[in-house]
């Protein structure tokens, strides 16, 4: 009979075993146990529980379990770490050792080249044993460095990476990888690293970096500087010189803008709402498609805005105070005015159309000139008079 080769191990466990060859007899079988284990071993079970009580109902490569005369433990601890251990792999990329779970790899990105090398239906086709390291450690020859960012990415759906790193060899590996999800978010950045710092707009930070070594009664000059996009929400910008800046969809809500000068600026598609604006000057600035609700121009010490040719098409201006202020000649094409206070406020020569002005108080205002073609004058809280709208 062919020398048959079996694994031992203790009853119930799952780590640990030895292997034997198998003798002529059950009782040599359970001595040589005894002198590698130093245990007394009264029964032999196989894999299924099943006592073995004569060495012929051995085969080659069993897996058997031994007990001092207790009766089969069914080994579901093994069962539970072999299906857990099953989801687990370890890369070796580049020399540097990484542990993830399969589902890390696959479920985020289920078409990419990660995921397609551990999917239950094709993961064995693409390694071979050599692709396997001594430690049994997937081999994968590309930068440690740059693939940290992509695994992390895989784990939980946020690009994060030092400082340190290059970008652009982030972007490579997710190309060569194929993680497709966060490729338009690397070529992004990528695009600002290479773009010179003088081009870049400033950030809260920087602005708040000024605000800190400037008093508020002081001009602090941001005039021509580019802040498009900049979260600027809630601080105190009272006496900036924005002219001819470029705050472009900034955040703004509920900043204190008082006094400033934001002549000629673009506030195209800013958002500032709640803003105060007292005393603002902004002859001919940009403001098209700006959200202006509940703003505050009205200055209790006489100090008109002076909003003179701006352009305000699109914008929203909802309930907001804007008594005593200048909007002559101003563009408010299509905007929303509805319940704003515009006592006394200088609209000659507006453009109006198809504007709405539902419940706003126009009292005393000068609207002569004014394109009021399809406005809307609903429930207004005093009535026009036509002397205020005929020059």
């Amino acid at each position: 009979m062919l020398d048959r080769r079996v694994t031992i191990l203790k009853n119930g466990e799952t780590t640990g075993g030895k292997v034997f060859l198998v003798p002529q007899s059950l009782d040599e079988f359970l001595s040589q146990i005894f002198l590698k284990f130093n245990f007394v071993a009264r029964k032999l079970f196989t894999s299924q529980g099943g006592e073995i009580d004569h060495v012929d109902l051995i085969r080659d490569n069993d897996i058997l379990y031994i007990s001092s005369g207790e009766d089969f433990i069914p080994s579901s601890r093994a069962n539970v770490s072999s299906k857990t251990n099953s989801d687990w792999v370890t890369l070796n990329v580049g020399g540097k050792y990484f542990t993830s779970s399969k589902s890390t790899l696959i479920k985020k990105e289920p078409c990419s080249m990660l995921a397609r090398m551990f999917a239950e239906n094709h993961g064995s086709y693409l390694f071979t044993p050599s692709d396997i390291d001594a430690n049994k450690a997937y081999l994968i020859d590309r930068s440690p460095t740059y693939f940290e960012p992509i695994l992390n990415y895989l784990r939980s759906g946020q690009l994060i990476y030092d400082s340190n790193v290059n970008p652009e060899g982030i972007l490579e590996e997710a190309r060569f990888f194929g993680i497709e999800s966060v490729i338009p978010i690397l070529e992004q950045i990528v695009q600002v690293h290479k773009t010179p710092r003088d081009e870049l707009p400033l950030t809260r930070r920087d602005v708040i970096d000024a605000l800190i070594k400037c008093p508020y009664s002081a001009e602090l000059r941001f005039q021509g500087v580019n802040l498009a996009g900049a979260d600027l929400s809630k601080l105190d910008l009272r006496n900036i010189n924005f002219k001819y800046a470029n705050l472009h969809g900034c955040m703004l809500m509920g900043s204190n803008l008082s006094w400033c000068c934001l002549e000629r600026a673009d506030l195209s598609h800013a958002v500032l709402d709640g803003a105060h604006l007292l005393g603002v000057k902004s002859l001919c600035a940009n403001m098209e498609c700006a959200q202006l609700k509940s703003c505050n121009f009205e200055d209790p010490a006489g100090s008109r805005a002076n909003m003179e040719g701006v352009n305000l098409k699109g914008a929203n201006l909802e309930g907001s105070d804007m008594a005593g202020v200048n909007l002559r000649v101003a563009t408010l094409k299509n905007a929303n005015l509805k319940n704003c206070d515009l006592r006394a406020a200088v609209l000659a020569g507006a453009n109006l159309e198809n504007c709405d002005l539902s419940g706003s108080d126009l009292h005393e205002a000068n609207l002569r000139g004014a394109n009021l073609k399809d406005a809307a004058f609903e429930l207004m809280l005093t009535p026009l008079h036509m002397s205020q709208t005929i020059r």
